[in-house]
């Protein structure tokens, strides 16, 4: 690993500084705060111990794909010489200066567990006025802390806090963001977008989109301009507001959503259509697969009687749906499992795939699709690093698909997905193989597919089982089992989320009538069986704030969807327990 990371920094000693030289950093102690700093993700912090000198200091700390780096712009000269330095604390800490016109340079230590000086020196280019200094640690180590960041050469020309920024519109409103853009501003370096008074987002350019909004909600928008000398005064206020969405939601009120082993047999035994509780709202057939990984060619075989003794002839199979609709249930086709890879790495392949579900929904009647992707049909390639726009061949494909049998069946269409933790929630830390690659291209890979059908999606159900520990919005690791880990998961996608910790690509919330809570029925349905108390406990903290333990959710939602477990089986193989928990449960 030091072979590695001094490949990413050199050492350097600086000769001292002439005579002539001036101090040109401005809040180089943080005895202000982190005025002037910008940190990603808001990964630092001003603290007031340990310190160096004076009364502050500066202390980051790196999680998932963030490295805490914390910077600031400072005026130079052209064609000058100029001395960086910074007393540091902690593990593999850097030090370093970008935008020099020449050599950009940087510096670093491996271990420094008391205060240890960090010196460069560089040289900018001849049209260079301005240069960036920052510092930052190493993906996965602890907090660093630096104090008294000094650069030391020819004062350049004192720059002059930007106007405020002019031509502030809003554009392209969905359910759950708002676009703007803006005149540029002579001076500026960069822009900070204001939602409600509050700071939304810093970018460089004259337009963002502001995510994690609410559907059918007024915001206020201001805009202000930065550079090396502060902050211009805010724009004039625009106000806009998010559209209503359209999701079809599910039958009025709370649900219960749950699989039906429809096309094979296991320990749970066969359960029959006509057979299916009435606890259950929505039924998922399980399952539609592929005649090959690629083909996108779906089928779907009700359970032969040579395999599932007590099955029921096909048309009493159908008549039963029929009967279930009548009583305003949902039956849906699900597609995919842990034994159904399917990759549309084609357009021919995605047109397969449209063809055959929409011949499944039409021969039975279905009320539309669970998506349940598992295993290895959804990677995203090496260079596909923003959820908002995928390029990778099988997620667009995708999405295109899904997009064209909503389009097809219209409003009443029900569209779910049940993606596992390691393909939402994971995307927190890490996004595909990263912007080095080397990680697991699966990290996230459900979110550009959610993200692209927010406005269609009825129910999203994460499986909160056969996952490992997952980081929550607390910057903390969750296990599944208990109602901490179901709690966590949940805020996450009610809350909204930086995507590999980056605030300028937000996930945006979803609203809570579309999310229910994926557990599994009892201890043989799979790892990370929730007991009937616990479950309570997380309806009680997402639904009314109350027994949420250690974790502070962000918000309560009464109008949260309900529960989704695999499966109906093998609750009713477990006495009902499952259902009958869900059927007691006070919602109000």
């Amino acid at each position: 690993m030091t072979a590695a990371l001094a490949a990413a920094g050199l050492f350097a000693v600086a000769p001292s500084a002439r005579a002539a030289d001036t101090e040109l950093m401005t809040n180089g102690g943080f005895e202000s705060g982190l005025s002037g700093w910008s940190c990603t993700a808001g990964s630092g912090a001003a603290v007031s111990s340990p310190v160096h000198s004076g009364s502050g200091a500066l202390r980051a700390t790196p999680a998932g794909s963030d490295n805490a780096q914390c910077s600031r712009s400072v005026t130079v000269q052209p064609n000058s010489t100029y001395t960086l330095s910074s007393w540091v604390q902690g593990s593999y800490v850097y030090l370093g200066a970008s935008g020099t016109g020449t050599t950009d340079v940087s510096t670093w230590t491996q271990n420094a567990p008391s205060w240890q000086q960090l010196k460069t020196t560089f040289k900018t280019g001849a049209s260079t006025t301005s240069v960036t200094v920052y510092t930052h640690g190493w993906y996965g180590t602890p907090a660093y802390t630096a104090d008294d960041v000094s650069l030391l050469g020819p004062g350049g020309a004192p720059a002059q806090t930007p106007a405020a920024p002019t031509g502030l519109t809003a554009s392209g409103a969905t359910s759950s963001s708002i676009g703007l853009s803006w005149s540029p501003v002579s001076g500026a370096t960069g822009y900070t977008v204001y939602r409600d008074g509050a700071k939304s987002a810093s970018v460089s350019g004259t337009s963002a989109t502001v995510s994690a909004l609410a559907p059918s909600t007024s915001y206020a928008f201001q805009v202000t301009a930065t550079n090396a000398a502060g902050e211009s005064p805010k724009s004039a206020t625009v106000t806009a507001a998010t559209t209503a969405g359209g999701g079809t939601p599910p039958p009025s009120g709370h649900a219960l959503v749950g699989y039906l082993h429809a096309s094979f047999a296991n320990g749970a035994g066969y359960t029959r259509m006509a057979d299916v509780p009435d606890s259950w709202d929505i039924i998922d057939l399980a399952f539609g697969e592929p005649t090959s990984v690629t083909s996108g060619d779906i089928r779907f075989t009700p359970c032969p009687v040579s395999e599932c003794p007590t099955a029921e002839p096909v048309a009493d199979f159908k008549a039963a749906i029929r009967a279930k609709q009548a009583a305003g249930k949902k039956v849906l086709i699900s597609i995919g499992g842990q034994n159904g890879q399917v990759q549309l790495t084609t357009t021919a392949a995605r047109d397969t795939f449209v063809a055959s579900v929409s011949k499944i929904i039409d021969e039975y009647g279905l009320d539309g699709l669970d998506v349940d992707f598992e295993g290895h049909s959804l990677t995203l390639n090496t260079g596909d690093t923003d959820f908002r726009n995928p390029t990778t061949p099988v997620v667009v494909n995708l999405i295109d698909a899904l997009k064209t049998l909503k389009a097809k069946y219209g409003a009443k269409f029900v569209l779910t997905m049940a993606p596992e933790t390691f393909y939402v929630q994971m995307g927190y830390q890490y996004y595909g193989s990263g912007p080095w690659g080397g990680q697991d291209p699966r990290c996230g890979d459900y979110l550009p597919v959610i993200y692209a059908l927010r406005d269609a999606l009825t129910l999203l159900h994460v499986q909160d089982y056969n996952s490992g520990s997952i980081m929550g919005l607390d910057n903390q690791y969750h296990s599944m089992g208990g109602a901490d880990f179901h709690i966590a998961m949940t805020d996450m996608l009610l809350t909204g989320f930086p995507v590999a910790g980056d605030t300028s690509r937000m996930f945006p919330a979803l609203r809570p009538d579309q999310f229910a809570i994926g557990l599994p029925a009892s201890t043989q349905a799979g790892n990370g069986w929730t007991s009937p108390a616990e479950v309570t406990k997380t309806l009680d903290c997402l639904t009314k704030k109350v027994n949420c333990g250690s974790y502070q959710t962000h918000g309560s939602w009464p109008g949260l969807r309900g529960l989704m477990t695999w499966s109906i089986n093998w609750d009713r193989f477990n006495g009902g327990e499952f259902s009958k928990n869900f059927d007691a449960y006070p919602w109000s």
